[in-house]
Parts: structure tokens; C-alpha cells; sequence
């Protein structure tokens, strides 16, 4: 199952690196399931390997010019204090066991991979959705209150699960910043970056963590984003 893991890490960053978001969608199952990692510890670990991942992707995108920085900044700033605070208090909030269903306990783990289930169906029900708003229509001005909202519950999601949320924020900076799709991914991709490796600050207990693991994976995550990039060109 380990090199099942190791092959599908690839598959994190050719994801990131060709839609500029997703990667983590990918990674806390491979951690969970391929690698049989604690769930909570999994999203700590998504957070570092997705936010080092979309580093590189943000740095090449920013070198293209592909990078509006005052959407990043708008966008980037509520999302980046929501996912800190959630890492923070939020996660050590949670007990160990959360409620009983009769036999069924559950626990923080399973509360985690269920939350995770729900927000991959969300992502995949609003991937399919016919939308009805234009793109490219300029007329109406940019809706702060509304990028900031969606600011604060990516970070929050990001926080808590360790998605990156770029199945989210590449829709909103499209749709509600009028940015083209390329520099919507490198936009993404540079605040997915800010988003996971802030809430990999909140992380406790760092010293317990399988460092030579958690670089091996990144490199071939990393690794990957290049091959995305090479598959996006085309």
C-alpha cells in the first residue's frame, strides 16, 4: 500500500499544478488509507505538504506575472486568520469521543473524515453544476463582503480538514474578481500556499512529527506540480 501512497503523492501536485487546487482533496485519503495515519495528524500533514507543494506553483506563476497579489490580499488575509484561529482553538476543542449513537461512538477521527466526505461530495456537486454567471461579464463591481465571507470559511475548512479549498477559491476569483482562469490558478495557488502552511504554525506537538516522511512525500507532491504544469501547457 506504501507505494500505492508514494505514486498518488505524485498525483497530489499534477493536480495542483494543472488546476491550481485539489491536491488535498487527494491527500488526506492517501495519508488516511494508504499510509494508515492518525486522521487529525493527516490534516496537519496535508497542511505542510500541500502549502510546501503550492509554493513552488505559486513562485513559477508570480515569475509568468500570473499572480493578482490584491486578490490574494483581499482574499488571502480573512482566510489566513480563520485558519489559524481554527488550528489553534478549534481542533483542541474537539474531544476524543463526540457523541454516541447508540453502539456508535464517535470519534474525533471519524468526525474529521466525515466532515472530509461531505465537503468532497460539495466539491463535486459544485465541479458538475451548469453555472449561469458569465465569466467574463464586466459590468458589476467586485463583491468584497461576499470574497471576504468565503475568505473566512476556506480558511476554516482548511483548518479544520487541511483541504487547501482551491476547488473553492478558484470559482471565487474568477466569478466574483473577474480574473482570468490562468492567473486565477497562480492567484489560488499562492493563497493555498499562505492558507496551509499558517495553519501548519497552529499544529501542536511538531517535535512528534515523521519529518524524512513528510519531506519525502512533498518532494514527490512537488514533483508532480511540474508534470501539471507541463500537462496544462498543452
Amino acid at each position: 500500500m506504501e507505494i500505492a501512497g508514494y505514486i498518488a503523492s505524485i498525483f497530489i501536485g499534477i493536480v495542483l499544478g494543472l488546476i491550481g487546487g485539489g491536491g488535498s482533496i487527494l491527500t488526506v485519503p492517501v495519508l488516511v488509507y494508504l499510509f494508515s495515519i492518525d486522521a487529525v495528524l493527516a490534516t496537519a500533514y496535508s497542511l505542510f505538504i500541500v502549502g510546501t507543494t503550492s509554493a513552488f506553483g505559486a513562485v513559477s506563476y508570480y515569475k509568468k506575472g500570473l499572480v493578482n497579489v490584491q486578490a490574494a490580499l483581499l482574499f488571502g488575509i480573512p482566510s489566513i486568520i480563520s485558519v489559524f484561529l481554527t488550528r489553534a482553538f478549534v481542533i483542541p476543542a474537539i474531544p476524543e469521543n463526540v457523541f454516541t449513537i447508540g453502539s456508535l461512538v464517535v470519534t474525533r477521527d471519524l468526525l474529521v473524515l466525515l466532515l472530509f466526505a461531505l465537503l468532497m461530495v460539495f466539491a463535486s456537486y459544485k465541479m458538475i453544476k451548469p453555472s449561469n454567471i458569465d465569466p467574463d461579464e464586466k459590468n458589476h463591481p467586485m463583491n468584497y463582503p461576499l470574497i471576504i465571507i468565503q475568505g473566512i470559511l476556506i480558511g476554516f475548512l482548511t483548518g479544520l480538514v487541511g483541504a487547501g479549498g482551491g476547488f473553492l477559491i478558484i470559482p471565487a476569483l474568477v466569478l466574483l474578481c473577474k480574473i482570468p482562469m490562468k492567473t486565477a490558478i497562480g492567484t489560488s495557488l499562492t493563497i493555498i500556499t499562505a492558507n496551509t502552511l499558517i495553519g501548519f504554525l497552529g499544529v501542536d506537538n511538531k517535535d512528534l512529527l515523521d519529518w524524512i516522511f513528510l519531506f519525502k512525500i512533498a518532494a514527490l507532491a512537488i514533483a508532480g506540480i511540474y508534470i501539471g504544469f507541463a500537462i496544462a501547457k498543452k
